[in-house]
């Protein structure tokens, strides 16, 4: 289906907005009014520059306060009309957003709204343009589709339709079934808007909360579907109003919008989208060197030195089937003067449907150099620039990546890690919608429920997406800490270890100088008040360690000291235990705190 998007959605000038949107691949555009408004640009020179773009003008939005009111105000608002329209024409736009009016002029009465809607559509008919009647959900007298449909139906006029906003439907837990009833010609237009469930006023909402289809809690999908059962046949078009999109990158923020209209019709079952190709594991993390003490923390972790690449200075560290790759060419030329993560492994059983797939979802697919003897090795950029490889390790019928390093003698003994538990990567503010999405659309993983939790100097908002098994975890993080608090206000990441016997992994880390994050005492005195554990709370003390349960199981798990922007947690899952350990995020993220003052 054509797909068209509302310039209020994007932030920057109207000439850029218009940029963003052709760049991306929207095949049309609705002009909000104040983008115009503040524009240089004539109203001619935005119809040839979209004309220029390929880009069709699809709405002109919104004209309020209209209907419903003495014949004094109608007369005002008949002129204020007709000059919009001697505008539209000079845009080339023949459709008017009419929203139900919010005046306190306006009067409950039907007959009036539809007499009066019919009296516009006469007016803009005669200039070639029709109308699409909108009922606002905090609309004084008209706040419901079924309620704009029936004075729609009641004016009875070729150019007068409804415009549907699943924003405004939804968010009053309006029923969509009904809108099955309404002809599909008569559906002038549909605009669509995502948004996370949230208890305050609506209005406050809408202007400040929406967001892309699949990025929210409302059930866009299901209100899709209930429209094209009517036959309507015209663009899936967004409309989101959202302070932190207003403020990105106009761009990113374009493409992003894009990829769920695309999603959004994979949903719908219209769409021949490249199937997804679920994430069965992780094959590997690697990180950035920097200044050469992770090599340290490995060994105290039970990690060998297991091979070393053939070409580039990189060098693979394993125990059981957790594998970090450490890579010293990742320097400040590249932008990793610290230690950081910067790729994460996926396994997958199809690499190269990963690679379309994603690139289907418009994830940029990163150029590699590799030499001819490399195994292919496909990677995408994640939101938060995270590189994501594809893989296949060890497959008889695929080339490994770990054929690419030349094995070395291991040199450490283990301390019962398994395998990467998850990995955690901390979001810019402005990117972490986006990348709930993009994690969700491009990987097929699920998303689970949003989390606030307490830091000392402010909130870190938290969202964990998996695959079905748990084999696949990511924590995505959004830290709104003090931009003066150092080292714990950068972009951390951290990569979760898990380990069979997580006391003697404590343990050896104490004994080899790389104790745990130290734990306050209030801590344990508040476990043993809240939990029954028997003498485990001594070795929990003595060892740093942390506590948490879930209906499934019990949750211990430590953690390391930061190197650069790196650190590591261990973690032992106990009897289906399925969560992060949330509840000690604040503990944790307070002695962080304390280690950097």
């Amino acid at each position: 289906m054509r797909k068209s998007i509302a310039t209020v959605c994007l932030s920057g000038t109207l000439e850029e907005k218009l940029t963003a949107i052709a760049a991306a691949g929207f095949d049309g555009v609705e002009i909000f009014e104040n983008d115009l408004l503040a524009s240089p640009l004539s109203p001619e020179r935005v119809r040839d520059r979209t004309a220029e773009l390929g880009l069709s003008l699809d709405l002109f939005q919104p004209f309020r306060d209209f209907e419903a009111v003495p014949g004094d105000l109608l007369a005002r608002n008949l002129r204020r009309a007709e000059k919009k329209f001697a505008v539209m024409e000079r845009l080339g736009a023949d459709l008017l957003l009419v929203c139900s009016s919010v005046s306190p002029a306006a009067l409950g009465d039907d007959a009036l709204a539809a007499e009066q809607l019919r009296l516009l559509a006469e007016r803009a008919a005669a200039h070639g343009i029709r109308i699409a009647y909108e009922a606002l959900a905090w609309g004084r007298h008209v706040n419901t589709y079924d309620h704009a449909w029936r004075i729609v139906r009641q004016a009875g006029h070729p150019a007068l339709g409804i415009c549907l906003d699943s924003f405004h439907i939804l968010s009053r837990g309006s029923d969509p079934k009904g809108i099955e009833e309404i002809p599909g010609e008569k559906i002038f237009f549909l605009q669509l808007a995502d948004a996370p469930l949230m208890a305050m006023d609506v209005l406050q909402w809408s202007r400040h909360y929406r967001c892309f289809p699949g990025q929210g809690g409302l059930d866009v999908t299901g209100l899709l579907e209930h429209v094209l059962r009517t036959g309507y046949d015209g663009p899936l078009s967004l409309e989101v109003f959202n302070d932190v999109f207003r403020q990105g990158d106009t761009a990113r923020t374009a493409v992003d919008a894009l990829r769920s209209l695309i999603a959004l019709e994979e949903a719908a079952d219209r769409t021949d989208l490249p199937a997804p190709v679920v994430p069965t594991g992780f094959a590997f993390a690697e990180l950035a060197a920097g200044g050469g003490e992770l090599p340290a923390l490995l060994t105290a972790l039970g990690f060998a030195r297991t091979g070393r690449h053939h070409s580039k200075p990189v060098e693979l560290w394993e125990q059981g089937e957790a594998r970090i790759v450490l890579n010293s060419g990742l320097d400040a030329t590249t932008g990793h003067p610290e230690a950081a993560l910067a790729a994460i492994g996926l396994e997958t059983p199809d690499p190269a449907a990963s690679t379309g797939r994603a690139r289907a979802l418009l994830a940029p697919v990163l150029p590699r150099h590799r030499a001819v003897a490399d195994a292919p090795l496909d990677a995408v950029a994640a939101p938060d620039s995270t590189e994501l490889f594809f893989c296949r390790t060890e497959h008889p019928d695929h080339p490994s990546w770990t054929g690419d390093f030349t094995p070395r003698a291991r040199a450490a003994s283990p301390a019962g890690i398994t395998h990467i538990d998850h990995v955690a990567l901390t979001q810019p503010r402005h990117h972490f919608d986006e990348a709930s999405l993009f994690y969700r659309a491009v990987l097929g993983l699920r998303p689970h429920d949003s989390l606030e939790l307490a830091d000392p100097y402010g909130l870190l908002r938290s969202r964990a997406v998996s695959n079905a098994d748990g084999s696949v975890r990511l924590a995505l993080n959004v830290a709104q800490i003090r931009p003066d608090s150092g080292p714990s206000g950068s972009l951390r990441q951290h990569i979760a270890l898990h380990s069979r016997d997580i006391v003697a992994t404590a343990r050896r880390l104490r004994e080899l100088g790389a104790p745990p994050l130290p734990i306050p005492g209030n801590y344990y005195d508040d476990l043993e008040a809240r939990h029954e554990l028997s003498g485990l709370h001594r070795t929990l003390r003595e060892l740093g360690l942390l506590y948490d349960q879930d209906d499934g199981g019990s949750f211990l798990h430590l953690y390391t000291a930061t190197v650069g922007r790196v650190f590591f947690e261990v973690v032992q899952r106990i009897d289906g235990y399925q969560g992060y350990g949330a509840a000690n995020a604040p503990v944790r993220l307070a002695a962080q705190h304390a280690r950097t003052r």
